[in-house]
């Protein structure tokens, strides 16, 4: 959706991610001026998946675009509003999946519904507005939140390497050798 947006471009915007600029924008947005479906509601499970909200939301600034008279690429008036409504139906998203992941984890004794705990991590866990939904929906429901600083939110990479660093300090699940392993992209 930044990329869509050009958010590049934005005066406010040129040195951020993706994701941090469209967090920037929607803080001095208004989300109702644009609703976007939220995806998947058809679905009574806990997956996720965006690509249908991507293409709503391409639709609504591709009419955005004609009733401006603007080319794609450049900054539409409304992109603060867009940025608000489309990070609150991802936060909704987000926050209705985790719900029945976890009622789903309580009701089949995965998790005890005494001393739960929901992690959040990731580059999601660096939006404070999807953060404090979290927040909230764990302390509606007992759950301990546990969510690193942002500054330790922004890339999955970092995290991966650095659970890498402990386990190879504490000699733990370590191979030495990439004798007979086979590696194949997706």
């Amino acid at each position: 959706v930044a990329r869509r947006l050009s958010l590049r471009k934005h005066p406010e915007c040129h040195s951020m991610v993706g994701g941090k600029a469209i967090e920037h924008l929607a803080q001095t947005g208004n989300r109702q001026q644009h609703t976007f479906r939220l995806p998947m509601q058809q679905y009574r499970n806990c997956d996720f998946s965006f690509s249908g909200l991507q293409n709503l939301v391409n639709k609504a600034i591709i009419q955005k675009e004609k009733e401006e008279g603007i080319q794609e690429g450049e900054i539409l008036s409304c992109v603060k509003d867009i940025a608000a409504a489309v990070q609150h139906a991802v936060a909704v998203h987000i926050i209705q999946r985790t719900y029945r992941a976890m009622l789903f984890c309580i009701k089949n004794s995965i998790l005890s519904s005494k001393n739960a705990t929901l992690v959040v991590s990731g580059g999601v866990a660096s939006n404070q507005y999807i953060r404090k939904g979290l927040q909230t929906l764990a302390d509606a429901n007992d759950f301990a939140f546990l969510c690193p600083p942002p500054r330790l939110c922004t890339d999955n990479g970092v995290m991966i390497a650095w659970n890498g660093i402990e386990r190879l300090r504490a000699g733990l699940g370590v191979l030495y050798s990439t004798d007979g392993i086979r590696y194949e992209p997706k």
